[in-house]
């Protein structure tokens, strides 16, 4: 009897700890959010907080993306493995954050960033593994992987912006991540670089990452400013569950612009032996991807954004 009601606790705590069924992928369920779950309930009785567990996760991602730098296929793989545990602790700096309610925006930022690091390491390994040990051009691959580069930013930025959008009127304020620019400038202005130098330069990158996020979904901006000045906080449940259920159906593009799917095809082209092909899925695939998802919720909040205009019309009148 005592041990059902351990397991049913568990699993109450463990559905807490995710962000939502809706924007979840199969293989974080099943895989990264278990022992990340794991992970935060042995952080829990130590006092480690989510940020302690991000930072972690930086230093084991960048040491594993650093192995795909050599030849040999056994640093390759010891290179995935460290990996994988990295995304593992990064699930879990979020979990450990929604279950003891010690969610901040520096853990926010941080969290984006360990995500960057990771990746910069990794194309930074395969550029100098391509050219130095493999013989390409160099400047071919180099061009090929800045141009993944900016890819990858603008495809993970857009997915991460359309998924907190998405909690927003699944959760609310409290269960988004959703950020205005205008927001984040304030509170970057607050802060004084010779106080907290790390703080100021952090914020200053993502307020330019927001502004970013916003200059890509005119159009959805347009409708938020119109939700705003008609409902303010206290926006209609039954609109925020009609936008959820018509959103929903894009939320795996977003998952196929993030981790998982990224990373998957990464390990494939290094398990063949040829890395190369990872900056082509990069430039080829997730802008393919990127545009289409873009399209269809700009598509959507534009609708949206027409009626709520015509109701407040007809209420002016």
């Amino acid at each position: 009897m005592e041990d059902k009601k351990q397991y049913d606790k568990d699993k109450i705590n463990f559905q807490n700890s995710l962000k939502s069924s809706d924007t979840e992928e199969w293989w974080d369920i099943k895989f990264n959010r278990p022992i990340g779950y794991f992970w935060a309930k042995c952080a829990i009785p130590l006092h480690i907080t989510p940020n302690m567990i991000t930072i972690a996760s930086i230093f084991i991602g960048a040491v594993g993306g650093w192995l795909f730098y050599y030849t040999d296929l056994r640093l390759n793989i010891i290179g995935m493995i460290l990996l994988v545990l990295a995304n593992t602790l990064d699930s879990a700096d979020g979990q450990l954050a929604r279950l003891t309610n010690n969610k901040t925006q520096l853990g926010r930022i941080l969290d984006g960033l360990a995500g960057d690091i990771w990746f910069i390491i990794i194309y930074l390994a395969l550029v100098l593994r391509l050219t130095l040990l493999e013989g390409y051009s160099t400047l071919g691959i180099w061009l090929l992987a800045i141009a993944a580069g900016i890819s990858h930013i603008f495809a993970a930025g857009m997915a991460d912006y359309y998924r907190n959008v998405h909690l927003f009127f699944l959760k609310g304020k409290s269960g988004s991540e959703h950020d205005v620019s205008e927001k984040v400038k304030e509170d970057f202005k607050k802060i004084k670089f010779k106080e907290n130098p790390f703080g100021k330069v952090s914020m200053w990158f993502y307020l330019n990452y927001t502004k970013t996020q916003e200059a890509l979904s005119p159009k959805f901006q347009a409708f938020w400013n119109t939700l705003i000045m008609m409902y303010g906080n206290n926006i209609p449940k039954d609109l925020c569950s009609e936008i959820r259920e018509k959103n929903k159906k894009y939320m795996p593009l977003t998952n196929i612009l993030q981790f998982n799917t990224r990373v998957a095809f990464l390990f494939f082209s290094l398990l063949i032996k040829q890395q190369w092909l990872y900056f082509v899925f990069d430039v080829i695939v997730t802008n393919a991807i990127l545009f289409f998802l873009i399209r269809k919720e700009e598509k959507l909040f534009d609708s949206y954004n027409k009626e709520l205009k015509q109701i407040n019309s007809v209420k002016r009148n």
